[in-house]
């Protein structure tokens, strides 16, 4: 399994190219992608979203939250703050549900390489990005 972060699925619905968007589509075709909730969120929150943007949103398995996840995610912030870097909230919460699940994350935000130094968590495809 890999989670895919908003960012990427994005960037497949929209036609973008990248390793980030090859990763997940051929994990659709696996059947091996799963999203977090606070994802599901960002991509809903379009005022106008495409019928592909929400069919895929709902075919795609959610990673679930497990208790002690809002502190774990507090911590994980309050642990990046320590290291002088300043995560977004939907960022950490992302993060932590894939640590939570020990899935690695897709993406093409280079705002996750942080989790990655400071907090193990597995990004792939972030060397591919143009951003």
């Amino acid at each position: 399994m890999i989670c895919a972060d908003t960012s990427s699925l994005v960037a497949l619905l929209h036609g973008e190219l990248g390793g980030d968007v090859d990763l997940v589509r051929q994990a659709l075709r696996d059947r091996l992608l799963c999203i977090s909730p606070i994802s599901v969120t960002e991509l809903l929150s379009d005022p106008d979203p495409t019928p592909s943007l929400e069919d895929l949103v709902v075919k795609i398995p959610q990673l679930e939250i497990h208790p002690g996840y809002w502190e774990r995610a507090g911590m994980l912030r309050a642990r990046m703050f320590r290291r002088q870097v300043r995560p977004k909230v939907a960022d950490t919460l992302i993060a932590q549900s894939c640590l939570d699940h020990g899935v690695p994350l897709v993406t093409r935000d280079r705002d996750f390489s942080c989790f990655q130094k400071f907090a193990g968590l597995r990004v792939l495809a972030i060397g591919d990005l143009q951003q």
